[in-house]
């Protein structure tokens, strides 16, 4: 099969047409603790899947991903494929999300100094001189967009950051943002279940040249029927995923269930090929944490789906039916892309 490459945004690299976020793998991350190992071979296998169809993998990491362990994965997973490992690899990392030694969330911070002083301590960890996007995690509204990513564009300049990426920003911020430096690419939640940025967002980022880094493709493994049930999960706070919303939303992922079933595919392959066939702008960003996810996930690159198909898909997921927002009042009141 040959697997065609896409290009985030006007500006940014070719790459593998899916990515792998890697959140979720070794201790500490948000769904709870998990095997490090087991994630570093997801990596692996991630990675192989990606050369040897003639393209780069994309890990997508914050600094505060479990207090910083998970770029110390992502750098075992580095040294362990030897020389020229990082050249098969685009590292997406993600700042300015700030953490108590508690693990509390304290709120953004995106000012120039902690732009330069995280990108330092992220280098040190990730064992690279370079990683090859970065972006701040959510818009820091105490500080223009304008310093943030001007910040950036500096650490471009010196040759420690390639591409300059956002995350869930509202239109107005983006068009901002890429006044100053070429951005490109949006992180962004994106999937049958959430399709909020049809409506302005994504006309938007295509008029200015930026990509989608789509991720909750699957709802946070809601389409899959994953349930949260490790110590740390942070899905059991989310509201598709409590109460009667998600008896709710078990009724459409049964329907996803059954489409799926009828083509011989999963529904974990039929989530991702229909983000796939949304535009060759649009690269999925999938939380496997096992090699067996990212196998089936991978599966969905052989997955053409039809006009039909995606018509019956859509309905059988609707997006105005899907019960329960995506984060929690309070994180739904800091998206700059909920605005």
């Amino acid at each position: 099969m040959t697997i065609k490459m896409r290009q985030l945004g006007l500006t940014g690299p070719v790459v593998f047409p899916v990515a792998l976020g890697c959140m979720g793998m070794g201790k500490a991350g948000l769904y709870g603790d998990n095997d490090a190992e087991e994630g570093i071979r997801t990596i692996h296998a991630a990675v192989e899947a990606a050369t040897a169809a003639g393209g780069q993998m994309v890990l997508d990491t914050g600094d505060f991903y479990g207090m910083g362990q998970n770029e110390l994965l992502i750098r075992e997973a580095l040294r362990q494929m030897g020389p020229g490992g990082r050249e098969k690899v685009l590292l997406s990392v993600k700042f300015g999300a700030m953490r108590g030694p508690n693990g509390a969330w304290l709120g953004p911070d995106s000012r120039p100094s902690t732009v330069k002083n995280a990108l330092g301590q992220t280098l040190s960890k990730l064992g690279v001189e370079y990683v090859d996007i970065y972006r701040p995690a959510r818009l820091d509204e105490t500080v223009p967009i304008e310093d943030t990513v001007g910040a950036i564009a500096d650490m471009v300049k010196q040759g420690y950051v390639r591409h300059i990426g956002l995350s869930e920003m509202g239109v107005e911020t983006v068009r901002r943002a890429s006044a100053v430096a070429p951005i490109c690419d949006m992180q962004i939640e994106y999937g049958l279940a959430t399709r909020g940025i049809e409506g302005k967002i994504l006309p938007a980022l295509r008029e200015l040249g930026v990509g989608v880094t789509a991720y909750g493709v699957l709802s946070r493994g809601l389409l899959s029927g994953s349930l949260p049930q490790a110590k740390g999960d942070y899905r059991k706070f989310l509201p598709r995923f409590t109460g009667s919303n998600l008896l709710t939303n078990q009724g459409l992922t049964g329907a996803l269930q059954a489409l799926a079933a009828e083509r011989g595919v999963t529904a974990v392959q039929m989530a991702i090929a229909w983000v796939l066939s949304r535009g060759e702008d649009i690269v999925p960003l999938l939380g496997a944490r096992k090699v067996v996810q990212m196998e089936e996930a991978l599966g969905a690159l052989a997955l053409e789906l039809t006009a039909e198909e995606l018509q019956r898909l859509e309905a059988a997921v609707p997006a105005d039916k899907v019960a329960g927002a995506r984060y929690d009042k309070h994180s739904m009141a800091h998206l700059d892309s909920e605005k």
